[in-house]
């Protein structure tokens, strides 16, 4: 992620709740700040790691990384839901179809969410040849997510009401 667009949503989330702000506890010292909770929040979506992990990265309680999880997610969906968490419409499609074409050369792929690729050490000698690319680093396990219209639809559903995210890339 761009350091421009994490601090949008930083700004955009402090904007907005007063949990991102910076406030001192019953104590006066002053608690975590919003880089502090949105870094500890996304450390959790990207690496799919749990809530204790940031003890030691940013001596932030499990407690209070859950809770920075819980209104990041919560908050992301309130502010930008209406935007990118809807259903496509013609021109998105039409705009989203121009750039793949262009940048992949695939026509057709329109329902193709994601692609990643998986560093794969234990590969057997006599497939490394079949499974490296150019651009990486040895072999690797390519994962792709393919979903129609429907599920879409039915993925943002459950976001918003479960009011956690499941995927790790959208």
């Amino acid at each position: 992620m761009s350091k421009w667009l994490f601090l949008r949503i930083v700004n955009d989330l402090e904007a907005n709740y007063d949990y991102f702000k910076q406030k001192p506890d019953a104590r006066g010292a002053l608690g975590f700040t919003g880089i502090q909770k949105c870094t500890s929040a996304l450390r959790i979506l990207a690496y799919g790691n749990t809530t204790d992990i940031n003890d030691e990265y940013l001596k932030m309680a499990e407690k209070t990384t859950r809770d920075s999880l819980e209104h990041f997610c919560r908050g992301i969906i309130d502010v930008y839901g209406a935007r990118y968490l809807r259903t496509p419409t013609w021109e998105d499609l039409q705009k989203i179809y121009e750039v793949h074409n262009a940048e992949h050369g695939l026509p057709g792929m329109i329902g193709s969410i994601d692609c990643m690729h998986w560093r794969w050490d234990n590969c057997p000698t006599a497939w490394r040849g079949q499974h490296t690319r150019g651009d990486q680093k040895g072999p690797t396990i390519i994962l792709q997510a393919v979903a129609s219209r429907d599920l879409w639809g039915s993925l943002v559903n459950t976001v918003e009401t479960s009011g956690t995210i499941r995927l790790n890339h959208f």
